[in-house]
């Protein structure tokens, strides 16, 4: 080939060379830029350290604003705390009046504060609207919210929840009715049952359900958060109640009856698991589980009114969620457990087989069940068994406390029975639920 034109061919072919490696990046390279878009997203969000309010964050059918508070130590993959008002209140007044910031100084998690604009400054937790999933109202304003957090700031889908206080306590409920697959546990200080306010003549307010007179079968109470989301089969939040024996706002009844509402959507014993005082005046009730991420906790506040939230309470709030410690909390579907039962006439022998279906070594593990009526055991091994019938914590012994991702430990009991011979129908490891099968 003549050399003029075997110059011409590089010549021509140089630039094509050039723009193939231009449009063709090293993975590396992709992740890297990935990674500078994201950091330039964040930059371009809000400030750290201070309350901003942030608009244009999507659907907003009820107007609300949206207020966000993201730390200067905000973690890769953040926790999102949703942190809802009182009546009159504002999104800067819960900001203001709690201490959701500085612990997010302290774990890294992005705390979002909504805000009614409304001239009650009341959210809506009764209009049929606001109690479906994705019905309109405030609901689906706040789930705009949360996508655009999540959106920003590549947060922990896993790892959302909400908290609130009266109002928010109430809207709490609604929000892990209308939504099971976004939020992962709620804590609710002075509310109402989900569907308690529920009301059809435009009514922001419900009487009945305030003074503490409606009250329901955990079943009907359940079936009113199950219909909220009709066909979804998924795992379903923890909730932490919070209420004051005194409260003349929304009457300390309401109390009991979000513990039926909330044991029967996690299908759990209304028998508590566990009884304590923490504190002076307060009696703790755990159910399903005995651990701090119970399926359902409840505080009975002895003598203190409606505004019982107090400096201290949000620690507790972050200890039930899992974030007051470094890592994300396990979340329900990081377990799984299959149990066979061998029955005679008046026993039968159970083994249970629990799995870490996780990512994260389990190290140290308790096992929360619920032996059907009639049931009472005998022995076991494998696990520590408390107490003997109920809801029962299988907690590990010095041999298997440690499961690696993917493995597995089995244990077993003996029972005696009266008729009904069946195996546990749920499970929580270390107050999660776990997957069954």
């Amino acid at each position: 080939m003549p050399a003029t034109l075997l110059a011409t061919l590089l010549a021509a072919l140089l630039p094509l060379l050039g723009a193939t490696v231009l449009t063709a990046p090293t993975a590396a390279a992709r992740e890297s830029n990935r990674d500078s878009a994201r950091d330039s997203a964040r930059e371009k969000a809000v400030p750290t350290a201070t309350l901003t309010e942030v608009t244009n964050f999507g659907t907003n059918p009820s107007n609300l604003r949206m207020y966000l508070y993201v730390p200067e130590s905000v973690t890769p993959n953040p926790a999102v705390v949703v942190a809802v008002h009182w009546c009159t209140g504002s999104g800067p007044d819960m900001y203001n009046g709690t201490e959701y910031d500085t612990l997010a100084d302290q774990y890294g998690f992005i705390v979002l504060y909504p805000s009614v604009t409304r001239s009650s400054k009341c959210f809506d937790v009764s209009s049929p609207q606001a109690l479906r999933r994705g019905g309109g109202s405030d609901p689906v304003g706040i789930k705009s919210m949360i996508d655009w957090v999540t959106r920003t700031y590549d947060a922990d889908t896993g790892r959302v929840f909400a908290t609130g206080i009266s109002s928010g306590a109430m809207m709490t409920n609604v929000l892990l009715g209308d939504y099971p697959d976004v939020f992962a546990a709620g804590a609710a200080f002075s509310g109402v049952p989900f569907g308690c306010f529920a009301t059809t003549d435009g009514s922001e307010w419900n009487s009945a359900c305030s003074g503490g007179t409606v009250t329901r079968t955990p079943k009907e109470w359940g079936d009113l958060v199950r219909n909220a989301y009709p066909g979804y089969s998924g795992p379903r939040p923890r909730m932490q109640i919070w209420h004051g024996t005194e409260d003349d706002v929304l009457r300390y009844p309401n109390f009991g009856e979000q513990i039926k509402q909330w044991t029967n959507v996690q299908g759990v014993s209304q028998t508590p698991a566990a009884t304590d005082t923490p504190q002076s005046g307060w009696t703790r009730t755990r159910y399903g589980g005995t651990g701090d991420q119970a399926p359902v906790e409840a505080i009975s506040l002895q003598g203190v009114g409606h505004n019982l939230y107090a400096h201290g309470m949000a620690s507790r709030v972050l200890t039930f969620f899992g974030l007051d410690k470094p890592g994300p909390a396990p979340q329900p579907g990081a377990c799984k457990v299959s149990a066979a039962v061998n029955a005679w006439n008046t026993g039968l022998t159970a083994s249970v087989t629990l799995t870490n279906t996780g990512t994260t070594t389990v190290d140290g593990w308790k096992l929360g069940f619920t032996l059907p009526a009639g049931q009472t055991i005998t022995g076991g091994w494998g696990a520590t068994y408390t107490p003997s019938s109920g809801s029962v914590t299988a907690a590990n012994v010095s041999y298997n406390g440690t499961i690696a991702p993917g493995a597995s430990v089995s244990i077993g009991y003996q029972a005696g029975h009266g008729g009904n011979s069946a195996a546990p129908a749920g499970f929580t490891l270390n107050g999660t639920a776990c997957a069954t099968g």
